[in-house]
């Protein structure tokens, strides 16, 4: 039985609960504050935030809360990479500074022995100096379409109404409306999944730009795919740019990711730029803002 314990954004935690309303259990547990018997899984909402999902479909209904699977690392099979493909992928999505990058990428079977000679595969598994090598190659030789959100921009999106994952489906619409723009011809198109098919079809209605071609969701794509994995590497590429430009604008070393060393450098952003600077560098929904708050006023 699987089991995942997560402490979701408060939009994504809310969306949940009113979604499976009908499915609402009892419980006696004093710390519990919601408890859902699903198909497949049961989810128990703490008083503290924490959600606890358990069961055969935990992972399923954990993408609705934000969840990630752990990096699959494999290499991409030669039979997946037998089809032109728009592969996509984000980066930034777990990190409290820094944009959002989103790269929808253009591969044909005959870049295979290419890009893996240049040790081509997901993001998460290689250096930043590795990436860094990597992206301006695969730049000038891979038709691809980046996209990035700033930390200005990204509050303002959701403020505007948009949560964490509505934010995403949109960026990589786009990037793929605009890949196609392009004239390429792909024959399958693939985004390494961050939430579920019905969930993205549903915030896919709310944009504006649509295409005919069908899309898959599939976990773990950036192991499947050459072209994900393209993607994975220069969203990722894009994404330390970014923190690096931020870094010398507001003269503090951002960290990536949104652990404690991030709640103590927004602390001191606050102190010295107040909310204004935070806000042109971090994703202010994250709990981190508060937890920035809090230092800075002990």
């Amino acid at each position: 039985m699987d089991s995942i314990s997560l402490s979701p954004a408060r939009d994504l935690l809310e969306a949940f609960i009113q979604k499976h309303q009908k499915d609402l259990a009892p419980s006696k547990n004093p710390y519990m504050k919601h408890f859902f018997k699903l198909p497949g899984a049961s989810v128990s909402v703490y008083q503290s935030g924490k959600v606890l999902l358990q069961g055969a479909k935990a992972s399923h209904y954990a993408l609705d809360l934000g969840y990630q699977a752990e990096p699959q690392v494999e290499q991409a099979s030669s039979q997946s990479q037998a089809l032109a493909l728009i592969g996509t992928d984000e980066v930034g999505n777990g990190s409290y500074f820094g944009g959002l990058a989103v790269v929808a990428s253009f591969t044909q079977p005959d870049q295979e022995g290419w890009l893996r000679s240049l040790g081509v595969g997901d993001s998460k598994t290689l250096t930043d100096q590795k990436i860094r090598q990597l992206a301006p190659l695969l730049k000038q030789e891979i038709p691809h379409q980046a996209l990035l959100l700033s930390p200005s921009k990204y509050n303002e999106v959701i403020a505007s109404g948009y949560n964490a994952v509505s934010v995403k489906v949109a960026l990589h619409n786009q990037a793929i409306y605009l890949l196609l723009e392009r004239g390429v011809q792909p024959e399958k198109i693939v985004i390494d999944a961050f939430t579920t098919t019905r969930n993205y079809q549903n915030y896919l209605k709310k944009e504006r730009n649509h295409f005919p071609n069908p899309v898959s969701l599939e976990e773990k794509a950036e192991g499947k795919y050459l072209a994900v994995a393209v993607s994975s590497i220069i969203a990722r590429s894009l994404f330390l740019e970014n923190l690096d430009q931020l870094s010398q604008d507001l003269g503090f070393r951002l960290p990536s990711g949104a652990g404690k060393k991030s709640d103590q450098i927004a602390s001191q952003i606050l102190a010295s730029l107040g909310m204004e600077g935070l806000a042109r560098s971090a994703k202010l929904h994250f709990k981190n803002t508060e937890k920035a708050k809090a230092l800075l006023e002990r």
